[in-house]
């Protein structure tokens, strides 16, 4: 059995640490928090790294926000593994921050506790209608796709509608975009989640709405993503020739931004390359600009169902050099459509005991230090409390952005050890993962350490191997724990 009550686990020996090691315990196994223990123990050759996650499974949105097509982004789990397998550090998964273990808990048994447990909520829009069905947010539907055990009950109905509607033009919506639109067929060798692929393969969608509050040359997406869409064969492409009109604002934005410009560029060229009617049949993309979503509303058919977006008119306005912001003209126009996914951005969950800043959906922190309030006051530090990724400084990067923030908070606890901020290892020993490990214990908490991971790891790509899938996910907490004892 490689999966059991955390006693298991605490005759453990260290051997290879020394006698009062520097313990840090890192919350969310992410790509910042990977990057993070990397880090951490490149610097502090005598600590202790526990890293520790909700799921039974490490490498976050790699896993379960990487696009299953994007197979080439998911190799840095390659280098994550290898920092999991270090003598020094330790994974285990099934552990849920406020209800296994408190924060103050894991602030008492470490020296350093880097909370980098990401985004699993969602930015909401706040307007009439958000509460139908068939409106959802773009990380359950990515959630769904990628086989979260949280995301494989999602209430989805592809077959009673021929539009969708997404909101937002970002790298996460073009996903959503290219996922509902390219042909199943190149989706099944990818490790898309199996309940996914034959819901796609049984879809009635044709027609995909990307709508954005500004214009073609604020779209928030990368020239790559755009590209990958508008390369989806046999797709019918439509952008209004009038919405690439630009003005001298947009000018100035595109001399000082190459990505706008080149985005830009792949807009206007889509635009005159397709044909200006779809052929029979044939799947639909549409680049709707100048829009915001302004109310849902309701079928008259089918009570409680979505049944159209009503959109704004927008106008932009500039507010600073280089800057300009879409404002309601007061115009509207109904969008009717059967699916609406929500891409406007994740956001973070606070936990008791951490300082929260629910507006900007992020802990307050000064280069990764976390602050006792929101004031900004940099002497209101919460000692050895650390914070890295999206909930240090909001959802926004490349996997490769996690690098750098890591980088930073690792940085300051080196500081803040030198200078004597955090209580010395011989002064005050901690019992780290052995003190962790008894608490799960006494709780019953079912730990998941590394090796049970590899349990499901190996299971997945046997499945795969059968259907000439690289994976196939175990999609439910039942499947992921049962495989990890195996």
């Amino acid at each position: 059995m490689a999966i059991f009550g955390a006693r298991k686990f605490l005759s453990r020996s260290f051997s290879t640490l020394s006698p009062l090691p520097l313990r840090v315990c890192i919350v969310g196994s992410g790509p910042a928090g990977f990057y993070a223990a990397e880090k951490m123990l490149k610097t502090h050759q005598g600590s202790q790294v526990d890293i520790i996650d909700r799921l039974p499974t490490p490498y976050g949105l790699v896993r379960s926000g990487v696009a299953p097509d994007h197979p080439e982004t998911k190799n840095v789990i390659n280098q994550f593994s290898r920092v999991a397998q270090n003598g020094r550090c330790s994974f285990w998964g099934n552990i849920t921050l406020g209800s296994s273990v408190s924060l103050a808990e894991l602030r008492e048994l470490y020296h350093v506790v880097v909370l980098a447990y990401g985004a699993e909520s969602d930015r909401v829009l706040g307007i009439p209608g958000e509460d139908l069905k068939g409106v959802h947010s773009a990380r359950e539907f990515v959630w769904w796709y990628n086989g979260h055990p949280d995301g494989t009950n999602l209430d989805l109905d592809l077959k009673s509608t021929d539009t969708a509607v997404i909101l937002g033009q970002g790298n996460v919506a073009l996903d959503v975009a290219r996922i509902l639109l390219r042909p199943t067929s190149e989706l099944a060798t990818t490790d898309i989640a199996s309940h996914a692929l034959t819901a796609l393969e049984q879809s009635s969608i044709r027609k995909v709405y990307l709508i954005g509050r500004r214009g073609p040359v604020q779209a928030a997406c990368t020239a790559k993503e755009l590209r990958e869409v508008l390369g989806i064969r046999d797709l019918c492409i439509d952008i209004k020739e009038a919405d690439l009109k630009i003005t001298p604002a947009d000018e100035e934005e595109m001399k000082n931004s190459r990505i706008h410009r080149r985005i830009y560029e792949l807009l206007s060229k889509a635009a005159i390359a397709g044909p200006s009617q779809p052929s029979s049949g044939q799947r639909e993309l549409h680049f709707v600009f100048f829009r915001q979503p302004d109310r849902f509303l309701e079928s008259y058919d089918n009570e409680g169902y979505v049944s159209a977006v009503h959109l704004e008119k927008t106008a932009l306005k500039g507010v600073g050099p280089g800057k300009q912001i879409a404002t309601g003209t007061g115009q509207f126009e109904d969008l009717a459509c059967g699916i609406v996914l929500k891409s406007i951005g994740y956001k973070s969950v606070p936990v008791d005991g951490l300082p929260f800043d629910n507006q900007k959906g992020v802990v307050p922190n000064i280069k990764g230090r976390v602050l006792s309030d929101n004031s900004g006051d940099p002497t209101l530090l919460e000692n050895g409390l650390y914070v890295c990724g999206w909930l240090k400084r909001g959802p926004t990067g490349i996997i490769g952005t996690n690098l750098y923030c890591a980088e930073e908070t690792v940085a300051s606890v080196s500081e803040d050890l030198e200078q004597g901020v955090l209580a010395s290892t011989t002064s005050l020993p901690k019992l780290g993962q052995e003190g962790l490990l008894q608490i799960l214990d006494d709780r019953n908490v079912r730990v998941v350490p590394f090796s049970a991971w590899e349990n499901i790891d190996e299971e997945e790509k046997r499945l795969g191997s059968l259907i000439n899938k690289p994976r196939e996910k175990l999609t439910t907490w039942e499947e992921l724990l049962k495989a990890a004892t195996e």
